[in-house]
């Protein structure tokens, strides 16, 4: 019998919790800095409500729930056996969330007469997918949202950009922002002649720094992309220089193309606001970023670590069309996600987490009998209403083993009562990196802290 957790997730100990709580309570410190509210939505989804919204691909990464019951009585397995998407609408109704983005569209639409629009929400909740684990790819995952829905306004995108860069700061992580605009993805589809498979396109191009430009071409002639095709838009992927560089080029071989102008244009605006900022942060126009996912129809964000060789540590953009889906339309959104456990292994490779994190208790007390435990149950009550953690052994046991339990959890203090210090009202605090011993008041220990 195997007990291992499924492979592509993870049992976390309570170190490894201590520092995912505070990589969470990081970036939702500064979502509320900047007016976010939190919501939660349910970690099943009707199918309905999933499938046709990241594309064929994300579609198979769905992770699938069969139906309650006994499914095989209604369904005749053996008649859809050669079509297992037919056979999926039969024997499943619903699936676990791919990501926080589709959920949320379904539920501004459910509650939209509850809500003050621009709505800007931070969530932070697991998502899955069916996909093969490896370095920085997991099957289940956390992801840290913020969206701002109801405005179409590009100072939402720069809002965006700002908490990326104060995020990443506050971890000390050096990162690069790369952007693009799926505008300028549909006018270079619009300039080969190709406006119907800008899907296939973004597909394609979305995994050049995966699998280099060459298996690129290879796709793109899978889906009957012409050499004279491949040769236009081969100097568009490898285009390099500044921003300016970038977008001067573009600006030439958009001449015609409208919707390539006005990509142009929202990405000027972004530059212009980030340099009134003067950002720290690295913000690169890179043209070979796609995220191939269906919904976005703006600005498309992908944030990277300088100094890690891992996969995007946040991804999102702007999607104009999401809600009208559900029965809702003409409500513009932006959003971007925060992946907390590829943050978590960069910090872990880097050594960037604080060490103070694994110190969660601050005194220990020293079980030394009934009266005496009777008498630390009052101080650590005293203690904990002024905010210093402490914890009583439980059992009467030898003092070298709860010394040792103190050291094998970074207790910096034990205390240490007999009846001496009952008769005086005073603790014994016992520093456990100097070894010195001092006889306090419960007023004269707050002040150690």
């Amino acid at each position: 019998m195997n007990y291992a957790a499924v492979k592509g997730t993870r049992d976390f100990l309570p170190d490894q919790m201590l520092k995912r709580n505070f990589i969470f309570d990081t970036i939702s410190h500064i979502y509320t800095l900047h007016g976010f509210l939190p919501i939660e939505t349910p970690a099943l989804e009707n199918l309905s409500t999933l499938m046709g919204k990241y594309g064929e691909e994300g579609d198979k990464l769905l992770f699938k729930i069969l139906n309650s019951g006994n499914f095989t009585e209604k369904t005749d397995i053996v008649a859809y056996k050669n079509d297992y998407k037919r056979l999926t609408t039969q024997i499943s109704e619903k699936g676990l969330r791919y990501d926080l983005t589709v959920p949320f569209a379904r539920f501004v639409v459910n509650h939209r007469n509850d809500l003050v629009f621009p709505f800007k929400r931070y969530q932070i909740q697991p998502v899955w997918r069916a996909d093969r684990p490896q370095k920085g790819r997991y099957r289940e995952f956390y992801q840290c949202d913020a969206d701002i829905i109801g405005s179409d306004s590009l100072l939402n995108e720069m809002e965006l950009l700002e908490i990326i860069t104060e995020v990443f700061n506050s971890f000390g992580l050096k990162v690069v922002i790369k952007i693009n605009n799926r505008k300028i993805l549909a006018a270079i589809a619009e300039m080969l002649g190709k406006n119907e498979q800008l899907l296939d396109i973004t597909t394609a191009i979305d995994k050049l720094d995966k699998i280099g430009l060459e298996n690129v071409i290879d796709e793109l002639k899978s889906k009957e992309f012409k050499d004279c095709e491949i040769d236009r838009l081969k100097p568009i992927l490898l285009l390099n220089g500044s921003n300016e560089n970038k977008i001067s080029v573009l600006h030439k071989l958009f001449n015609d193309i409208e919707i390539g102008k006005k990509g142009l244009e929202e990405l000027e605006k972004l530059f212009h606001f980030s340099a009134v900022l003067t950002s720290t942060t690295k913000i690169d126009f890179d043209l070979t970023l796609a995220r191939g996912l269906n919904y976005y129809t703006g600005t498309i964000i992908e944030v990277k670590s300088t100094d890690v060789a891992i996969g995007s540590l946040v991804g999102g953009g702007r999607y104009d069309n999401l809600t009208g889906i559900f029965g809702l339309p003409n409500v513009s959104g932006v959003g971007i996600s925060f992946g907390a456990d590829r943050i978590y292994d960069c910090l872990e490779q880097l050594n960037l987490f604080p060490s103070t994190l694994t110190q969660t208790t601050q005194i220990l007390f020293i079980n030394f009998g009934e009266k005496e435990v009777a008498y630390s149950l009052q101080l650590a009550n005293l203690l904990r209403k002024e905010g210093i953690s402490c914890e009583i052994y439980p059992d009467n046991i030898k003092l070298k083993k709860q010394m040792s339990y103190a050291n094998s959890h970074n207790i910096r203090y034990v205390a240490l009562i007999g009846e001496n210090e009952m008769r005086e009202q005073k603790i014994m605090i016992k520093d456990m990196q100097s070894g010195e011993q001092q006889l306090l008041t419960v007023n004269e220990v707050k002040n150690i802290f």
